[in-house]
């Protein structure tokens, strides 16, 4: 036997106690496979020692100090684009490094040697190797060039714009890595080049003369792969455009190259506020204690941080490997912002999971841990017309002022929207009976 809401509001403290047990006891029982599986899902900071194995073969490799190491600049120089180096420092087969040869051919691939030494050579499908490394899956020719067709949304120089209020300036093709799931791959050619610096004039100037524009992002490539004086020069014009509310900037330097978030490029960001940084954390392994710092680093200059994942398929796409990465990046407060649905670049099929596989990976997040840590599951409309969400159904129908609506452990309620009135009966008793019912779990005796 059930009680309405309406009958529970005339329990006895005890009783409502006991119900209110009752109820933690049935919650606890849904954390308990998680709380079990999560502890063999680790971080980079609980994978240290092969780290640590990875980084003294490396430093001995290039004759490097630990000086050398901690200077990004040293990383850029350093990065690992070859498959005799691969096979040097990490024993890979003999076929893996053939793959990376033939791929080599087709598209540019480059590691930074920090992020090198998170992969653990020892597991076959590493989620740090499955995103640096290069695999002959690539030479599939299914899928498109530009699938969110950025070249047909580029109304000025370095400029992409899908929505009224915000663009896109793109700076750079560089990256400190590579990642093998890149959407704008079809960019890197065979060169390092920041945009000209006229291109970048002629991109402020389209600014300027749409004072819709509020909001600006600033990526590549990786933004922070510019030297602080531009930065500063360019976030420096943006501040002198009246109508320019907050300026983002995208980098996945925290992730694939901690050690370029200095004290000097923290002094050139917090001179302009408000920034807010997106960074791309795609598994808990790359949250390191190098990263930490970073974060720590960018929070302290008031910069604002938020992540962008990408669901990858064998890197992520499963629910208790994304709820522990969400949880971890706010413990470096780094807030869950976007799940990506992997766009169909050529070249990267392999990485593309179902809808189904996201809709489930939401539907063990939403309820099941904090709100912070849930972030919003979205796929680019092909077309460049934008992010579009992909939610989970909880609103199963409406009929007048009745909503019938699923909740996060799917009790399916009904829920009367009207306030108490005369078509209720005039009562708060009888609007609670009539719109409340079933609304809070029911209590059996």
């Amino acid at each position: 036997m059930s009680m309405s809401y309406f009958d529970q509001l005339n329990l006895t403290g005890e009783e409502k106690r006991g119900a209110a047990l009752k109820r933690a006891s049935e919650l606890k029982k849904t954390i308990v496979e998680y709380t079990e599986n999560k502890f063999s899902i680790k971080t980079g900071t609980e994978m240290q020692e092969i780290t640590g194995l990875n980084k003294e073969r490396m430093l001995h490799y290039f004759n490097a100090s630990e000086k050398d190491w901690d200077d990004w600049r040293w990383q850029m120089s350093h990065r690992i684009s070859d498959a005799i180096t691969l096979e040097d420092l990490f024993d890979f087969s003999e076929s893996q490094c053939a793959q990376a040869r033939r791929v080599g051919i087709k598209y540019r691939w480059s590691i930074s040697p920090y992020y090198a030494s998170l992969i653990d050579s020892f597991e076959d499908n590493d989620p740090i190797r499955l995103q640096s490394v290069p695999s002959i899956e690539e030479l599939d020719e299914s899928g498109h060039s530009d699938p969110m067709s950025e070249e047909m949304t580029s109304p000025a120089p370095c400029v992409t714009r899908r929505y009224p209020d915000r663009l896109i300036i793109n700076v750079t093709n560089q990256c400190a890595m590579y990642c093998r799931h890149c959407q704008r791959r079809r960019n890197i050619g065979e060169t390092d080049r920041h945009k000209p610096h006229r291109s970048l004039l002629a991109a402020l100037e389209y600014i300027r003369q749409n004072r819709e524009i509020r909001d600006v992002l600033i990526t590549g490539g990786d933004a922070l792969l510019l030297d602080d004086l531009k930065i500063g020069w360019l976030l420096g014009e943006l501040d002198k455009i009246k109508h320019i509310e907050i300026k983002r900037i995208g980098t996945r330097t925290i992730v694939s190259l901690p050690q370029r978030i200095t004290p000097e490029l923290c002094k050139v960001l917090k001179k302009h506020p408000p920034i807010f940084i997106n960074t791309q954390f795609n598994h808990p392994r790359e949250i390191t204690p190098e990263s930490k710092k970073a974060c720590d680093m960018l929070v302290e200059a008031g910069v604002v941080l938020g992540n962008q994942a990408v669901l990858l398929k064998g890197v992520n796409n499963a629910p208790d490997i994304m709820k522990k990465l969400n949880q971890e990046l706010l413990k470096i407060r780094v807030r869950p912002y976007y799940l990506f649905h992997a766009k169909h670049v050529k070249g990267t099929g392999h990485f593309i999971t179902t809808v189904d596989e996201g809709l489930a990976i939401m539907e063990k997040l939403r309820g099941y841990t904090s709100g912070l840590a849930v972030p919003a599951y979205v796929m680019n409309a092909p077309g460049g017309y934008g992010k579009t969400p992909i939610l989970p159904q909880y609103l199963l129908g409406r009929q007048d002022e009745v909503i019938r609506m699923r909740t996060w452990e799917n009790r399916v309620l009904e829920w009367a929207m009207k306030p108490p009135g005369k078509k209720c009966g005039g009562s708060v008793e009888t609007y609670l009976k009539q719109g409340m019912d079933g609304y809070l779990p029911a209590i059996s005796d």
